[in-house]
């Protein structure tokens, strides 16, 4: 998945933490053969690849569960993480790649408008009875970039609990799952919400049998004359967010943690506490800073 991968456990024996780990790493290899959108003959590649042809194609148990997932969210979130954002995935990858080999054109307006025709989650049609997915509109590629992470930390959890381990933590490129508090700590796990070696008291969570997530561009965006347009992308727009935010997000999965940063991310001020009502379970932190104002809510 382009990322680093650390698991953290407390066995009975060094021999079933090994083969624990094995299994667990396993378990994430078969993961990002099936959902990493950046191999050619990945799972998820292959579906993307059928979109307009009006056909029903049989997935795997996995892609069909993320993918379930991944529609449910976009729905309760009104759009605001959507799992075919791909095309406009693609538009800025390449302007990013253009940019690192010294040239840079920014995607068109025209180029904008016919990938986002093929954005949105209602060209999804899933059939739970056959296992299997159409993807209604022609060049709709699909991106689980926005999800993915946290739903691999939740594969992960269920590998765990097959050998027994309760005690854990679970971490993909900052994406966290924790099962129960390690020895010593009834409390729970010490999660530092920024980062840096030494993070503020007030930074610092306590966390058992959850999630936790934080999207920012303090290190994943793009500067192009003189505007700053984050990694992360409003689905209705095509473009990047153009001002600075992060939003931290608890929940009791990571498929949901990992998502709805997203959801947070996107949704203007005004509209939060509503879509707050939506995912009653999840706890959101946001740290925002527009036309020159830090504001932070919780």
């Amino acid at each position: 998945m382009g990322t680093t991968f650390v698991v953290t456990l407390y066995a009975a024996d060094s021999l079933t933490a090994q083969r624990t780990y094995d299994a667990v790493s396993a378990r994430m290899d078969t993961l990002n053969q099936i959902m990493s959108d950046y191999l050619d003959g990945s799972e998820v590649n292959l579906l993307s690849a059928t979109s307009g042809q009006n056909r029903w194609v049989r997935v795997s148990p996995t892609l069909f569960d993320v993918l379930q997932k991944a529609k449910q969210i976009a729905q309760q979130s009104g759009g605001r993480y959507d799992p075919t954002i791909g095309p406009l995935s693609q538009l800025w990858r390449r302007a990013v790649r253009q940019r690192t080999r010294g040239g840079f054109a920014f995607p068109a307006a025209q180029e904008r408008r016919k990938a986002r025709r093929a954005v949105s989650w209602r060209y999804i049609e899933l059939d739970s009875n056959s296992q299997s997915v159409r993807l209604k509109k022609p060049g709709m590629r699909l991106d689980l970039g926005g999800i993915g992470q946290g739903f691999a930390i939740d594969e992960a959890q269920k590998v765990l609990h097959q050998y027994g381990i309760r005690v854990f933590l679970l971490d993909i490129g900052g994406d966290i799952l924790v099962g129960d508090a390690p020895p010593g700590r009834p409390e729970g796990w010490r999660i530092s919400l920024t980062k840096g070696n030494v993070p503020e008291a007030d930074s610092i969570i306590l966390l058992k049998n959850a999630a936790i997530t934080t999207s920012g561009d303090t290190e994943r965006h793009l500067d192009i004359n003189g505007r700053r347009y984050s990694h992360i992308m409003n689905p209705r727009t095509g473009l990047g967010l153009r001002h600075f935010v992060q939003a931290t997000v608890q929940a009791p999965t990571g498929t949901y943690a990992d998502a709805l940063t997203k959801v947070f991310s996107v949704a203007r001020p005004s509209q939060r506490k509503r879509l707050q009502r939506r995912f009653p379970q999840a706890r959101v932190w946001i740290k925002e800073k527009r036309n020159g104002n830090t504001n932070t809510a919780d």
